[in-house]
């Protein structure tokens, strides 16, 4: 009997095979490789390496700060992505910073509470030949496929011409020696109906008017001087000028159908006053009206009888089709009058284009171009009054007021530093929450107060090619490159008369 406690041998399956001379195959599985044990980054004490001869420090290191250009973060950062605006409105071109298509629209800005803009104005700026005139056109273009209107007041170089043949619209070319004739103290719309309205109707309409025509003779009387001083225009003459528009018009007498007025009968009027007007101009008599009231009717008179004579001392002979996608009024005829002339016009043409316009379809969106601003702040603080209350009214007009000039310190150049009109002047810039800035080569043109980063973009990174531009919306700064089709760059040149070629 066996012990059962006795182990029994145990062969392996590789040992019965091998009896007979075979062998088990077997898969030979392959070796892992052995990993890395190399970091990829050491870690560190923050206060060093704590042994013999070693740079350990008592107290613990600042945090590291960095501070680089624009075009050095994406190195370091290429995910991180600025604040985009909505993709409303024209497509201008391509966002520098994220590398997306750019929009603008400042109307659909001012609706949006996410945005911080107040208002629809648009200042551009930017020396001769940085794109300031091709990215104007292109937003005029463009809008137009959202049924904005545009209304050029004032193209002193016809620079718009092409593109308003464009459109099959011809523009307005006034000039001394043209048939073509703006009075400035047109009614516009709003005199359509005047006889149907009620007392309280036509009173808020006469406010809106004679305000705006006391606005534009105060601008256009200002601008005179006598020696180096502006002629006054304090409330006497305001009293004045408004009592004779008010009889002209037949308003004063309770007129249910108002007559249109001129400059010319302005003048007139005041220069050989009625009893009525001396009477309802609280004076003792004609000796004291015609003794107070004599800059008044100098400047007046000299106003009609040069510059304005033959182009704004008649009543209106033109028809503006507002169906249109464009209108422009020229005056490039007037450049051989000089800088006086040209900015007179132009005030003239602001008061006409915003009396046209003060009564539009409902939901109608305009855009008024105006060029060459600093001519008309140049006439002194009354013009820029004017200027102001154009900027003023926008908003409540649904329009869009897109003004072009060459520097910002325009605005402080206007006058005597320290002066009214400079003063004035400085805060127009506070009045549009959108500003563009074209390249500008003179690094003391542009305002300290945007930031060294804005700064070297609108002096060294916009001048490096045409079209860049830093736009500032509210309080967002962003570097665009405007992107022009090749049948845009030939309809907005504005090389033409360098190239020699016919225009």
């Amino acid at each position: 009997m066996t012990n059962p406690t006795r182990r029994r041998a145990v062969r392996s399956v590789d040992a019965l095979l091998a009896d007979f001379g075979h062998d088990l195959p077997r898969h030979v599985a392959a070796s892992e490789p052995a990993p890395d044990r190399t970091p990829l980054f050491r870690p560190a004490n923050r206060r060093g390496p704590m042994r013999r001869n070693s740079g350990w420090a008592p107290s613990m290191p600042p945090v590291p700060a960095w501070r680089m250009t624009s075009d050095q973060a994406p190195a370091l950062w290429p995910f991180v992505a600025g604040p985009g605006l909505p993709p409303t409105g024209a497509e201008i071109g391509v966002d520098d910073f994220s590398g997306g298509a750019f929009y603008a629209d400042p109307v659909g800005w001012t609706l949006d509470d996410a945005i911080p803009v107040t208002n629809t104005n648009v200042f551009c700026f930017g020396d001769p030949g940085r794109g300031k005139s091709g990215t104007t056109k292109a937003f005029v273009l463009r809008m137009s496929d959202f049924g904005y209107k545009t209304l050029i007041l004032g193209d002193i170089k016809d620079e718009y011409e092409s593109l308003c043949h464009w459109f099959g619209v011809h523009p307005i070319a006034v000039g001394q020696g043209l048939q073509a004739r703006i009075n400035p103290l047109d009614f516009g719309p709003l005199i359509h109906g005047w006889e149907n309205l009620t007392a309280a109707e036509a009173r808020t309409r006469a406010t809106v008017v004679f305000g705006r025509w006391g606005t534009l003779v105060r601008g256009l009387v200002g601008s005179q001087k006598v020696g180096d001083a502006h002629v006054p225009y304090g409330p006497t003459e305001a009293r004045v000028v408004d009592q004779a528009l008010r009889t002209l018009t037949g308003y004063a007498d309770g007129q249910t159908r108002l007559s249109e007025t001129t400059l010319p009968e302005l003048s007139k009027l005041i220069e050989d006053p009625s009893s009525d007007l001396i009477g309802e101009c609280r004076y003792a008599g004609r000796r004291q009206f015609l003794d107070d009231t004599r800059l008044l009717r100098d400047s007046l008179n000299r106003l009609v009888k040069g510059v304005l004579a033959g182009i704004f001392d008649a009543h209106t002979t033109i028809k503006v089709d507002w169906n249109a996608p464009i209108q422009s009024l020229s005056l490039s005829r007037l450049k051989p009058l000089g800088d006086e002339a040209v900015a007179i016009a132009l005030a003239c043409t602001s008061s006409w284009g915003r009396g046209v316009r003060e009564v539009s379809e409902p939901n109608q969106l305009n855009i008024t171009i105006r060029d060459e601003v600093w001519l008309q702040l140049r006439l002194g603080p009354d013009a820029v009054k004017s200027f102001d209350a154009d900027l003023r009214l926008s908003r409540s007009e649904g329009s869009v007021q897109w003004c072009n000039m060459h520097h910002p310190s325009n605005f402080e150049a206007i006058a005597d530093a320290g002066s009214q009109s400079s003063l004035i002047a400085r805060d127009l810039a506070k009045l549009a929450s959108t500003t563009i800035y074209h390249g500008i080569e003179d690094t003391d043109a542009v305002p300290a107060s945007l930031g060294p980063v804005a700064h070297h973009a609108i002096t060294e990174w916009a001048c490096q090619h045409k079209g860049r531009a830093l736009w500032r919306v509210g309080d967002r700064q962003f570097r665009v490159q405007t992107v022009l089709h090749p049948a845009e760059q030939a309809l907005f040149d504005t090389n033409e008369a360098l190239a020699g070629t016919p225009a």
